[in-house]
């Protein structure tokens, strides 16, 4: 008797536990205001339930920055008292399912390679995708890709386009302690069109800079804010940002920086709060430190201009001074970089 009425107890105080955890997680969901846990605080939001999924999910977990690694190159760059012989790292962001991109920059312009003396190495930065099921299967079909190819990164977190910004911590965390001494680096989208050949030539023009000074350039955006639009996808609400402003940002798209910038923006991301647009969280690292960000007329993340629909969108001649496109499809720029490999190539400013 005595046995039953403790497994009785054990039963009864077990559903009440539940109860109470559920009415904590009630709590937060209230119309008018959430008690959000941050760090074994609990921070006030106003009005949390009206926000759309996606910003609460990012206000419950924004203080989270550590994740267990599932996929890791920690020799990637030589080992990190070796990693100076490495010129330029490119750290591209990719989900698990973007396969055909991946497949597609390692056979054009993220191949890994000696150019100009110098040499370029490749990095997929990525999360998680999916539950259950569906996130054991993409999980085992990165470690797949990764026996063949070495060259990804994947954290246990959601890789969703609220987390880009974690994503980018993350990596700086991961470049900190075994890439310290890479010079330069190319952070980017996988659908970007970068003419790495041109980068490396660009940064070796450099004056009196190795690395070792502050550089990050790329299409530079300035004077803007927070789109107030509940329906946009750069949504952000004054919940997550009471400021109308943004400082100066590189667009996401892609940008180039130097390892002493890398560096410097981890350093000072760990007293900075995460905002959900990881650009502007780059420019917001930037003027913490007083350091700004600039332009660079190669790099185009909204496009290029072609001045006659004539013309097409894809002619070679137009992109071969630029250092970075967004966005291509994977066909659309494997047929570019190969067309711009192409020997004796005759564009209308050769013919004059």
């Amino acid at each position: 008797l005595l046995f039953i009425t403790l497994v009785l107890l054990g039963f009864f105080w077990g559903f009440f536990r539940d109860c109470l955890e559920d009415a904590e997680l009630a709590a937060v969901m209230r119309p008018k205001a959430a008690a959000v846990v941050a760090q074994g605080s609990r921070l006030v939001v106003t009005n949390f339930s009206s926000l759309p999924g996606r910003i609460q999910d990012f206000l419950y977990y924004q203080h989270c920055r550590h994740f267990p690694m599932l996929l890791d190159i920690p020799d990637k760059c030589g080992g990190a008292d070796r990693s100076s012989e490495v010129f330029l790292l490119l750290v591209i962001k990719s989900s698990a399912a973007n396969h055909d991109r991946r497949v597609a920059l390692r056979k054009t312009w993220a191949k890994e390679r000696s150019h100009n003396g110098v040499w370029i190495r490749r990095l997929f930065i990525s999360g998680t995708m999916g539950a259950g099921f569906e996130k054991k299967r993409w999980n085992k079909f990165l470690e797949l890709e990764q026996r063949e190819y070495s060259d990804i990164l994947q954290w246990d977190f959601n890789d969703s386009f609220f987390n880009l910004t974690l994503k980018q911590i993350l990596f700086l965390e991961w470049m900190e302690r075994n890439c310290p001494h890479v010079h330069f680096l190319l952070n980017g989208d996988d659908d970007v069109f970068a003419n790495t050949d041109n980068m490396v030539q660009y940064l070796q023009s450099l004056k009196d800079n190795d690395g070792s000074k502050h550089l990050f350039i790329g299409h530079l955006i300035q004077n803007v804010g927070p789109i107030r639009l509940p329906w946009n996808k750069y949504y952000i609400p004054v919940q997550v940002q009471e400021s109308d402003t943004y400082p100066p940002y590189c667009g996401g798209g892609g940008y180039l920086l130097s390892r002493y910038t890398a560096l410097v923006i981890y350093r000072i991301s760990q007293s900075i709060t995460i905002h959900p647009i990881d650009d502007v969280y780059m420019g917001m690292c930037l003027a913490k430190a007083g350091l700004s960000p600039e332009s660079h007329i190669g790099v185009q993340t909204a496009g290029i201009y072609i001045p006659s629909h004539k013309i097409d969108n894809y002619d070679p001649c137009y992109y071969r001074e630029i250092l970075l496109v967004h966005r291509f499809l994977p066909a659309d720029l494997y047929l570019m970089w190969h067309r711009l490999n192409e020997p004796n190539q005759e564009c209308f400013a050769d013919a004059k």
